[in-house]
């Protein structure tokens, strides 16, 4: 909500014009971005955005296999949702998991050829679109200032929700 007459904007309950304007921007981005890159990759490479983050961070991690709470916390995920797709990319033949050999309670997952191939064959245009939709349509200050925005917003999040458990558990 905006400020009112009833409500002045520094009361800390209302955002100010310039606050509100810039949260909706926020929004926009949240709801539109995410949806246009799914849809791209669903249509063009039959993954999800989520599949091909899974597969991505796989592919980043110097062909050793992740734990799955790596990769849960990678992609900002439950261990329970991540097993479905991961359960999926399995069937598919681009992952597998196995066994943590240092701690035989521990799954892994590990990104196997055809899953590299994926990642290979599709990440062009998966670029293409960031590119398109994101990079190209800002200055460079301008993406400088949207990546710096994104992980100080992304940690303050982190610690928002480490503030939630720690008081969670405190009771």
């Amino acid at each position: 909500m905006s400020g009112t007459d009833a409500q002045k904007p520094d009361s800390g309950k209302w955002l100010t014009e310039e606050e509100q304007h810039a949260w909706q921007g926020v929004v926009q981005l949240f709801m539109k971005l995410p949806a246009a890159i799914d849809s791209n990759l669903q249509r063009t490479a039959g993954l999800t955005q989520f599949e091909y983050v899974v597969l991505a961070l796989l592919s980043e991690s110097d062909d050793r296999p992740l734990q799955m709470s790596e990769l849960a916390a990678g992609t900002n995920s439950s261990l329970s949702r991540l097993s479905h797709v991961v359960s999926r990319l399995e069937r598919r033949g681009w992952v597998k998991r196995q066994v943590c050999p240092d701690d035989g309670r521990a799954t892994q997952a590990v990104l196997t050829k055809s899953g590299l191939a994926k990642i290979v064959e599709t990440a062009p245009d998966h670029i293409r679109v960031v590119r398109e939709l994101v990079v190209d349509e800002l200055t460079p200050a301008q993406l400088r200032q949207l990546g710096a925005a994104g992980e100080k917003i992304g940690q303050r999040i982190d610690a928002w929700h480490a503030d939630r458990a720690a008081d969670a558990n405190s009771r």
